[in-house]
This record gives structure tokens, C-alpha cells and sequence, in this order.
């Protein structure tokens, strides 16, 4: 018994589908509190990785008279929130570890605390939300 010729597979005619122009639209203050805290996120991040660079050079016993050591070391001089001095161990390496990695950690938290705030404040619509009530109905 012959068997019937092979059929061509079915494929139905090429439409392109219409273009359409999406426009997506950001609300101005979004894109300015988007701003807002990429810049405290930049300062932040330099800051603390400025303090993070002077723990690793004191570790590593960098040479003081070295100019990226001293820009390294009076730059987190100015950034250490006055925390300097807040805790006087004998061990140089374990007072800047605690000192100027408190520092960092407290910019840090700056940082997210300060975005945080400056997003539900700035941020329209429903994203702008204190507190939520709840209501019991029994």
C-alpha cells in the first residue's frame, strides 16, 4: 500500500503587528528623589570605602610618608565623624580597626536611614506611606 505524498507544513502568512510608540513617563519628583539618592549613595559609598582603605593601609603597615597613604590617611581623618579617639586600645592596628570601621558603618547607616526618608517623603503616590491602619470588621 503506497503512502500518501509528504504535506508541507502549514504556516500562515507573515502580518506584522502594528507599531505602537510606548512612551513610558517617570514622574518628575521621582526622578528627582532618584537623583537625590544615587548622589548619598555615592557619598556614602566613598566615604566609607575611604575609611575602609585607611584600615587595610594600617594592616598592611603602609609607609606614612607615602602621598596616596597620607591623602588616604587625612581624607578619613575628615570623614571619621570625630570617632577617632572614641575607643584607646594599645594595639594602633585594633583602635583604627574599631575607630574608623564604627565610622564607617555609622555612614552607612546614614546613608540608607537619609534615602529612606527622603523616598517616602518625596516619592508620590502610594509609595509615601507612614503607617498603615488596619480596620476590624467582626
Amino acid at each position: 500500500m503506497p503512502y500518501p505524498p509528504p504535506q508541507e507544513p502549514y504556516e500562515p502568512p507573515y502580518e506584522p503587528a502594528p507599531a505602537e510608540e510606548v512612551v513610558e513617563r517617570t514622574h518628575p519628583r521621582i526622578r528627582i528623589v532618584r537623583t537625590v539618592n544615587a548622589l548619598i549613595h555615592l557619598v556614602r559609598g566613598v566615604f566609607a570605602l575611604v575609611l575602609a582603605v585607611h584600615i587595610l593601609l594600617v594592616f598592611g603597615e603602609a609607609n606614612a610618608a607615602n602621598g596616596f597613604a597620607h591623602l588616604i590617611s587625612e581624607w578619613s581623618a575628615g570623614v571619621s565623624l570625630g570617632l577617632r579617639n572614641l575607643f584607646t586600645p594599645d594595639n594602633e592596628k585594633f583602635r583604627v580597626f574599631c575607630n574608623d570601621g564604627l565610622a564607617a558603618v555609622i555612614w552607612l547607616v546614614i546613608g540608607a536611614v537619609l534615602t529612606d526618608v527622603i523616598t517616602r517623603i518625596g516619592a508620590p503616590g502610594p509609595r509615601r506611606v507612614w503607617y498603615r491602619r488596619r480596620s476590624y470588621h467582626g
